[in-house]
């Protein structure tokens, strides 16, 4: 049934096609795919072969839309109070299959275009996920197939990111059994990953240290040096002592230059990687004027960069605002966030470093328990840092890590899905005008049967209906947008005229 998002989405088209002429041309914006044969032939009579490529280019266009919009119709169905969004949840399931069967052609590096990401050229917001342990699960034979389960479950809700550690250090299956030294079983399971993330088209972040003692982290460089007779009174010290560097820089080297075993694609080379991030949210406390990390983060960029220029680099902060912009503390959760040695705007004018990350963690920054100012907070906290982005930094920023933990007094269904669409919908704003708002990241995506490992924040799609719904909705918006600028930008069109139109997105 033909309703007014056919409307809508054949009026964004005129648009675009009008906007795709010269100045001067005089050809009607009214020329459809309802104008009749003699129409046509009287339009073409009086414009001659500009009306002919502009109504073929029309005719490419609204096909190709047409063709979204039977990806995204949904029933006439009311909007979760809860969410804002719904999904009919029989097509769910398979809403994205076939949607991102590309040939290895196009299987290109991310990259970045001023605040946006790119790929092949075209528009690539992101609506993705976090699962740290998946070099671990795949060690094992028994556990390998939840790689494969979660990819797989991604995928079908249109999820084309996921950030996961590409560190285990000095502990259980670890990757860096000490410095320099590997498992290689450890890193073939690494290789499956970057593998099975392919096959699913699903790309990479992989970060390479961890600030906490989770997965061995800086606290474990400091160990290790220690054990080799430095003089360490801090963990602090991984930032600045020359041979921690050194072990940390080895360790890039290592991961960078890995072929790949099942794929023999040197990592540094592949495409399925998005992106590099120097450490899981990295703290200074020791030095609250943030110099020692600042000059960390310069020294590491340029190292990571000197080996992979290809890849996009960032830092995994959690998005604090630090000594460089007092005027920007009022946004930061409690005063406690200004001391501990990051400064969100400073750290990321850092030569090499690609796009900015901010997490979300409310439940853990203001009150355990609960609350609408959770949803507050949320709100300005993403939109100053997307502001920022565009005005300061000009580059992209994800927000790389949000959720909300069922362990917390108060926790309902309801509640995370509000939190969620909350960032969708801020997300979407951005997007909206072209802004520096380049997608998200949720914490954290398991499959079935993977309860032990879970801290509170597991989201199991199969058991969570409405979540899955939301995210499916965000993945099927972001993909109408790159897609809606993708063919917009192929004939040459300025941006903003496609996406002001897109009535659309309103709607939806």
């Amino acid at each position: 049934m033909q309703g007014a998002g056919s409307f809508i989405v054949e009026e964004t088209i005129t648009s675009v096609v009008v906007s795709c002429l010269e100045e001067d041309t005089v050809i009607s914006p009214s020329l459809s795919h309802h104008t009749s044969v003699h129409g046509l032939t009287a339009q073409f009579s009086r414009y001659g072969l500009k009306a002919i490529y502009v109504a073929f280019i029309h005719i490419v266009l609204l096909g190709h839309v047409s063709s979204l919009l039977d990806d995204i119709r949904y029933e006439n169905s009311e909007l979760e109070e809860s969410a804002g969004y719904y999904v009919s949840s029989s097509s769910m399931g398979n809403r994205f299959t076939g949607l991102d069967e590309m040939d290895e052609d196009a299987w290109t590096m991310v990259q970045k275009s001023g605040n946006q990401f790119i790929v092949n050229g075209q528009p690539f917001y992101v609506n993705g996920f976090n699962t740290y342990w998946l070099m671990v699960f795949a060690v094992d034979q028994s556990t390998r197939g939840k790689v494969s389960e979660v990819f797989q479950q991604a995928s079908a809700v249109g999820l084309s990111v996921c950030r996961t550690w590409a560190f285990n250090d000095g502990q259980w299956r670890a990757l860096q059994t000490s410095p320099s030294v590997y498992d290689e079983d450890v890193f073939k399971a690494l290789d499956f990953v970057v593998s099975e993330a392919h096959k699913y088209k699903i790309r990479l972040i992989l970060s390479l240290v961890n600030n906490w003692e989770a997965y061995g982290g800086k606290s474990q460089y400091v160990k290790w040096g220690k054990a080799a007779g430095l003089n360490l009174t801090s963990d602090d010290d991984f930032f600045s002592h020359p041979t921690l560097k050194s072990y940390y820089k080895a360790h890039v080297h290592t991961v960078l230059n890995r072929v790949n075993t099942i794929t023999n694609i040197t990592y540094k080379d592949d495409p399925t990687i998005f992106a590099w991030e120097l450490m899981n949210e990295p703290r200074c406390e020791s030095d609250p004027s943030g110099n020692k990390l600042q000059a960390w983060v310069e020294e590491m960029a340029f190292y990571v960069k000197s080996i992979d220029p290809k890849h996009l680099v960032e830092i995994g902060l959690e998005g604090f605002y630090g000594p460089s912009t007092p005027n920007k503390v009022q946004y930061n959760p409690n005063t406690y966030a200004q001391q501990v040695g990051t400064d969100f705007i400073r750290n990321h004018q850092v030569l090499g470093i690609d796009f900015a990350s901010v997490h979300i963690y409310p439940d853990s920054w203001i009150s355990q328990s609960i609350s609408d100012a959770h949803v507050e907070f949320t709100k300005s906290w993403m939109q100053a840092h997307i502001d920022d982005a565009e005005n300061f930094l000009s580059m992209p920023v994800v927000f790389s890590e949000f959720g909300v933990s069922t362990k917390d007094p108060g926790y309902n269904a309801t509640y995370r899905d509000t939190l969620i669409s909350t960032v969708y919908r801020t997300l979407l704003n951005s997007t909206k005008k072209g802004g520096s708002g380049g997608g998200s990241l949720l914490w954290q995506l398991f499959p079935e049967g993977t309860d032990y490992m879970d801290d509170g924040y597991a989201v199991v799609l199969s058991k969570s209906s409405s979540t899955s719904n939301i995210i499916s909705l965000q993945s099927t918006r972001l993909k109408t947008f790159n897609s809606l600028c993708s063919w917009r930008c192929r004939w040459g069109c300025k941006r903003k005229h496609a996406l002001e139109n897109f009535h659309y997105h309103d709607e939806l």
